[in-house]
C-alpha cells in the first residue's frame, strides 16, 4: 500500500534522490517542504489513496488479489502524475497547489480522462468502418487503457503528438468530403484513408466538381486534365518558339500550373490548413505522373493485374459504385455497337456485318456489288481454309453487342450459318453466282 509521511524533510542534496520517482511524489514532497501541503491534506490523500486503489483494481481486475492491488498502486500514482505533469506543465509548485486544492481521486480521474481521450484518437488515418470494442467487456476499461495507465508521461506525449495530426487529417477529409456530398459514415463504409480522400477532393474541387467522383467520373476527370494539359503545353511551347518535344522546363511548369490550379479551399477551417497543405504538396508531386504518364488511367491508379503495381495505387479515392460502372459499361457498349452498325438493327444489316467479320473484312452493314463480289472471292479463294470463320462473328457479338440482345443475335447468326455456310464456301462452277445471290437475299447489297 502507499506510504506517506506527514513530515517529509530533505536537504537540497537529497532532492536528487527523488528525481527518478513519479511526478506525483516529487510534487507532494515539494508541497510539504514549501508549506503548500499541510497535515490535513496529507491525511486526506492517505485516506483517498487506498479507496482509489481498490476501485482501480476492481476496474482492471480483482480487488481481492494482491498482485492486482499492487499494480493498482502503480496505476493510481501514474495517473495522478500524468494529470499533474500535463495540466501544470511540469511546474512542481503548480502541481503541489493542485494537490492542495483538489482531491487526490479527482487528480487520478483527470489522468484517466487524459488517457481515454488519447485512446479515442485514431491510430492511423484510415477509415475502418464500424469496428467492435476489440474484446473489451461492457462497462469495462477501453481497449489499451490498462497498458497506457502504466506508461510514462514521455510515452503519453509522444503518442499524443503522433495521433493528433491523424485526427486532424480525418477531420479535414470529412469536412472536404461533406462539401462533395459524402458524409463520415459513408467514408467509414468505404474503408479508405484520409490522405486519399483529401487528394481526390482537391482534384475534384480544382475541376469544379460538386460531388465525390465514382470510378467512371474519376477516370473522366483525369482524362480531361490530360487533354487540357497537352493543349496548354503545346501552346506554351509554340509561344516559346520550340516544339512540344523540346519544350523548356519553364514551359512545362507553366503548362502544369495552367492545367490544374490546385489550391486550398478559402473557407477551410484554420485547424485543417496545415494538414491539407501537406497533402496538397503530395498532389503537386504526383502531377507529372497523372498528366504525362503513357499508362491508361486505370493502369496508373487501379490496375487489377497481378503482374503490375500501379504507381498511384491507393493514393486517391473514388466511390465504389458497381451499379454506376455497369451502367457506364453498358452505355459504352451500346454506343460502340451503334457506331459499328450505324444504328441499324434489322436482320439484313446485322448479317452483313457478321459476314464481313467472319470473312476477316472490315465490319460493314451495306456492301456494293463490287465489295460483295470481292468478299465472296476472298471466302472462296482456293486453299483459303479459313476464309470464312463463323466463330469470329460469334465472338464479335459477345464482345460488342448489348447484353440484352446477344442471345437473339447469336441465334440469328447460327441460323444463317447453318443455311449459308456450304453455299458461301462452295467450290462448284456456280459458287460465286450462288453466293452472291445468297448475300443479295439475306444481306444488304446495293448495285
Amino acid at each position: 500500500m502507499m506510504t506517506m509521511h506527514p513530515s517529509v524533510t530533505a536537504s537540497p542534496a537529497s532532492v536528487s534522490l527523488y528525481d527518478a520517482r513519479p511526478f506525483f511524489e516529487k510534487a507532494l514532497q515539494f508541497g510539504v517542504q514549501n508549506g503548500i501541503i499541510g497535515r490535513a491534506r496529507l491525511d486526506a490523500i492517505c485516506a483517498d489513496a487506498p479507496k482509489g486503489m481498490v476501485q482501480i483494481a476492481r476496474y482492471f481486475g480483482n480487488e481481492f488479489l494482491r498482485p492486482d492491488i499492487e499494480k493498482a498502486r502503480d496505476r493510481i500514482v501514474n495517473l495522478v502524475s500524468l494529470y499533474l505533469q500535463s495540466s501544470c506543465g511540469g511546474d512542481l509548485r503548480k502541481a503541489a497547489e493542485s494537490l492542495r486544492d483538489h482531491s487526490f481521486l479527482s487528480r487520478s480521474k483527470g489522468g484517466s480522462d487524459l488517457l481515454k481521450a488519447l485512446l479515442a484518437l485514431p491510430e492511423s488515418s484510415s477509415f475502418h468502418g464500424r469496428l467492435d470494442d476489440g474484446g473489451a467487456e461492457p462497462n469495462g476499461p477501453p481497449k489499451g487503457l490498462a497498458e497506457w495507465s502504466l506508461k510514462s508521461f514521455a510515452d503519453y506525449q509522444a503518442e499524443l503528438a503522433r495521433r493528433r495530426p491523424l485526427q486532424q487529417q480525418k477531420d479535414a477529409a470529412i469536412w472536404l468530403a461533406d462539401g462533395l456530398g459524402m458524409d463520415a459514415e459513408e467514408l467509414e463504409e468505404a474503408h479508405t484513408h484520409a490522405e486519399a480522400v483529401i487528394r481526390t477532393a482537391l482534384l475534384a474541387m480544382a475541376t469544379q466538381r460538386t460531388e465525390m467522383p465514382d470510378w467512371v467520373e474519376f477516370e473522366k476527370m483525369v482524362a480531361a486534365l490530360r487533354k487540357k494539359y497537352r493543349a496548354a503545353r503545346t501552346r506554351a511551347a509554340a509561344q516559346a518558339g520550340k516544339t512540344v518535344k523540346t519544350a523548356s522546363a519553364g514551359a512545362r511548369s507553366l503548362s502544369l500550373s495552367l492545367t490544374l490550379p490546385l489550391a486550398i479551399p478559402g473557407n477551410l477551417p484554420e485547424e485543417f490548413r496545415d494538414v491539407v497543405q501537406a497533402v496538397l504538396q503530395s498532389v503537386l508531386a504526383d502531377l507529372p505522373q497523372i498528366l504525362e504518364s503513357p499508362l491508361t488511367v486505370r493502369a496508373l491508379f487501379a490496375n487489377d493485374s497481378e503482374d503490375q503495381h500501379p504507381p498511384l495505387l491507393g493514393r486517391y479515392f473514388w466511390v465504389e459504385d458497381i451499379a454506376s460502372e455497369i451502367a457506364h459499361h453498358e452505355r459504352a457498349v451500346s454506343l460502340a455497337w451503334d457506331k459499328a452498325t450505324g444504328g441499324n438493327c434489322d436482320d439484313g444489316s446485322l448479317l452483313t456485318l457478321m459476314v464481313c467479320v467472319a470473312a476477316g473484312a472490315a465490319p460493314k452493314t451495306l456492301l456494293t456489288e463490287k465489295a460483295a463480289t470481292a468478299l465472296v472471292r476472298k471466302i472462296q479463294k482456293p486453299g483459303a481454309r479459313n476464309g470464312f470463320q463463323p466463330e469470329l462473328a460469334r465472338q464479335y457479338i459477345l464482345d460488342h453487342a448489348p447484353a440484352e440482345h446477344q442471345e437473339a443475335y447469336l441465334q440469328l447468326w447460327t441460323d444463317f450459318v447453318d443455311e449459308a455456310q456450304s453455299t458461301l464456301q462452295s467450290d462448284s462452277s456456280f459458287a460465286l453466282k450462288d453466293a452472291l445471290a445468297l448475300l443479295r437475299r439475306e444481306c444488304h447489297v446495293t448495285a
